[in-house]
């Protein structure tokens, strides 16, 4: 069991979305993302979500005590990391 918090918010965007999410690592910090864009890891936290999962690296783990909405990967904003060009 996880000691990770998920806002109410984060949860219906899941439920909504309909698909399994990851916090990861980006440079630009930690930020939400569906598995399809960013895979889930054995190592990862598994939390569960209704009828699907959020997985949080082990490294976010250390830092993350709550995933708030704002960790929502938002495409109009992107991120400034060279590591995933496409974002």
């Amino acid at each position: 069991m996880s000691d990770i918090a998920v806002d109410q918010s984060v949860i219906d965007f899941i439920e909504q979305n309909g698909q399994d999410y990851r916090v990861c690592t980006t440079c630009s910090g930690p930020v939400l993302l569906p598995v399809a864009m960013k895979p889930s890891k054995p190592s990862d936290i598994v939390i569960k979500v209704g009828k699907h999962t959020l997985y949080v690296s082990r490294v976010q783990a250390k830092y993350v005590r709550k995933i708030t909405s704002d960790l929502i990967y938002d495409p109009e904003v992107g991120l400034s990391c060279s590591r995933y060009p496409g974002l």
